[in-house]
């Protein structure tokens, strides 16, 4: 790796080149170097079908952490809720910037919140932790699942074709990163509607053998983000103990406030009909005891039932 230079592996979407292009722009000024882009097709973006049959998490990140692990790329950048819970031998998450809204966010016709939609309004979205917690919340919606970039999902409300929707369900996160903030007609209570372990958050990842004098590693050190990483690392630890992906239907919402660590779950029935929630706090919280803290409340969870509620295989 170049001291002038570092390369960056990213997807090739315009939500993640955004996300990647921030990023990168992030640690070459704290670390006084320059980059370069580099476009990574993924598993994720060639495959069709819904993400819960196509392996969940891993198919957006496999191939930028080969090219990583390769030499290929420097860093690769990835949305955090894509990215599988277990660690990758040679790899090393070195920094997790400031987190982005974690919230989810209703994009809906004619300005309409969630609770204004119709009786049988369709709603689409491809995540099953959304599609349990709407149900929960609305049982009336007809739930319709699709995929697509951000812009693709959008076109289903707007009218004309395909316009077939009357809201969809995205990240508030990469609508605001994109700058389409203005299509929100709802930023959903996260209390009411759980975000995604990670969500809002990007982790950016390099080889665990890199150079720590390096001008790459010391821009990660300074874009690194304590307060998010406390967070996040909580709600990764409830996933992991969970032994679930991105087709369980689990939320989390993890915050920092005033040196206490605030940690709420939902585990629900896929379709909707049963729901267990735990809200707790952590006093002082370090990296460590708040991966314990997570693991902790998976296991009350784990304990009530939460592998049968939302159907874990564990």
């Amino acid at each position: 790796m170049s001291d002038a230079v570092f390369t960056v592996g990213t997807r090739g979407s315009q939500l993640a080149m955004t996300q990647s292009r921030w990023a990168a722009d992030a640690v070459s000024r704290a670390g006084g170097t320059e980059h370069e882009l580099v476009t990574v097709r993924t598993e994720g973006d060639v495959l069709t079908g819904p993400l819960s049959q196509l392996g969940g998490t891993g198919v957006f990140a496999t191939a930028l952490r080969a090219q990583v692990l390769d030499g290929r790329v420097d860093l690769a950048v990835h949305s955090l809720k894509d990215l599988p819970t277990a660690p990758v031998e040679g790899l090393w998450i070195a920094a997790l910037p400031e987190r982005e809204d974690p919230r989810d966010a209703l994009c809906a016709r004619d300005g309409l919140t969630l609770e204004q939609l119709p009786e049988g309004a369709a709603v689409g979205t491809g995540s099953p932790r959304r599609v349990a917690q709407l149900r929960a919340l609305r049982p009336d919606l007809r739930i319709v699942d699709i995929r697509g970039n951000v812009g693709t999902r959008l076109n289903r409300v707007d009218p004309g074709d395909p316009g077939d929707l009357d809201a969809v369900v995205l990240a508030a996160s990469g609508l605001k990163r994109l700058g389409l903030e203005g299509r929100i007609t709802e930023y959903l209570d996260p209390h009411r509607m759980l975000p995604a372990p990670g969500q809002g958050a990007l982790a950016l990842e390099i080889r665990a053998d890199a150079d720590p004098g390096s001008p790459l590693v010391r821009g990660l050190a300074a874009v690194d983000h304590a307060p998010t990483r406390l967070a996040v690392t909580a709600e990764r630890a409830v996933l992991a103990q969970l032994e679930a992906g991105c087709a369980a239907p689990v939320g989390t919402y993890a915050r920092l406030a005033d040196g206490v660590l605030e940690l709420d779950v939902v585990v629900a029935d896929p379709d909707g009909s049963e729901v267990v929630r735990r809200s707790e706090t952590l006093a002082d919280p370090t990296v460590a005891t708040a991966d314990a803290f997570g693991r902790r409340i998976a296991d009350d969870l784990l304990a009530d039932g939460a592998d049968r509620l939302a159907r874990l295989t564990l």
